[in-house]
């Protein structure tokens, strides 16, 4: 008793210290720039007169922390939901090639049906998926191993983020749509953006923990599952589905990012357990924390001048998945 209370004393500690750092952190990114506000002039310019400083803030940096916090959240819980399906604490959909698949469909559909903007999440999903089904079909030799699978993957990634280069360089980069998507830069992204990658995220959201007790199966052997009574094939597509909806959703906006999926799933583990009721909640914050988090250190590190988050999550990230390839070697080497 003294060991689950314990346990769930933990849980709640870490919620609470995420969900403050987060509100901590979105105040601190409003503020940092050439304009500075205080709390109270925020809430009077935004609620009670109008302010030029307010309406500045608002439209410019309100959408991409908005965005941060979204897309953190969506590929952080989409990376925990595929770590549950594949039993492989080192998936994660940028490695497994599923967010270059997506942003190759959206920044094709950018360069050829620019009208149909408001539609590219749905293409980035479709290409999220083809290349989910790449990944699976061709890693299959009788049993999906998951070194294969993640080699197969980062061989999908390496193809289609030279796709969606090659795409840009094609038009001449041109296009802002695509190159946004390309280098993922949310410099420029606005409320209708916000409002796009919203409407897919609460949705992917909510699917995500519908999952939740579908994902505590898949930890089980299959065995055991289909003693159950659950079709555990039917269980392993539906969460699969949803982890590349909420891919394609948030790459349509932000590009391509890697490793937010592979590291938060992990830290989630070690504060709330693996109960994914617990840990699919906690990963959608943290994942909006680290998000928001490298957004806000690209653009203030080196001012006037800005990097990109999906970099600084990159180099962060390379150096985790090392650490975690060298720690559990044993295992995922043989």
């Amino acid at each position: 008793m003294s060991t689950l209370r314990k346990s769930t004393g933990k849980a709640v500690a870490a919620f609470a210290v995420v969900m403050i750092a987060l509100v901590v952190l979105f105040f601190l990114s409003v503020n940092l720039g050439s304009i500075q506000l205080s709390p109270m002039q925020l809430l009077r310019g935004l609620f009670v007169k109008y302010d030029p400083d307010v309406t500045t803030v608002y439209d410019l940096r309100f959408p991409r922390i908005l965005i941060s916090m979204m897309a953190g959240a969506s590929l952080a819980v989409a990376g925990a939901l595929f770590q549950a399906v594949l039993k492989n604490p080192l998936a994660d959909p940028g490695l497994l090639g599923i967010s270059s698949g997506a942003g190759f469909a959206a920044v094709l559909a950018a360069s050829v049906f620019p009208q149909l903007y408001f539609a590219a999440p749905l293409f980035s999903f479709l290409g999220g998926l083809l290349v989910f089904g790449l990944v699976y079909s061709l890693a299959w030799k009788g049993s999906l191993s998951p070194l294969r699978i993640i080699l197969m993957g980062i061989a999908m990634q390496a193809l289609f983020s030279g796709l969606s280069e090659a795409v840009n360089s094609m038009s001449g980069g041109n296009l802002s749509g695509v190159a946004s998507i390309v280098e993922g830069n949310i410099t420029m992204k606005t409320w209708k953006d916000v409002h796009m990658l919203f409407g897919v995220s609460l949705v992917g959201l909510i699917l995500a923990f519908v999952c939740a007790k579908w994902c505590n199966l898949c930890g089980l052997e299959d065995k055991t599952v289909r003693g159950l009574g659950v079709n555990i094939d039917m269980v392993r597509f539906a969460v699969s589905v949803t982890a590349v909806f909420l891919v394609g959703g948030c790459t349509a906006i932000v590009g391509p990012v890697s490793f937010i999926g592979l590291l938060i799933p992990h830290i989630g583990r070690m504060f709330v357990g693996s109960e994914h009721k617990l840990l699919i909640p906690f990963s959608a914050l943290a994942g909006g924390l680290l998000f928001l988090l490298a957004d806000t250190l690209g653009r203030t590190l080196i001012r006037p001048y800005e990097m990109n988050a999906s970099v600084i999550l990159s180099v962060v990230g390379g150096i985790a998945f090392v650490l975690l390839l060298r720690k559990n070697g044993g295992i995922y080497g043989k």
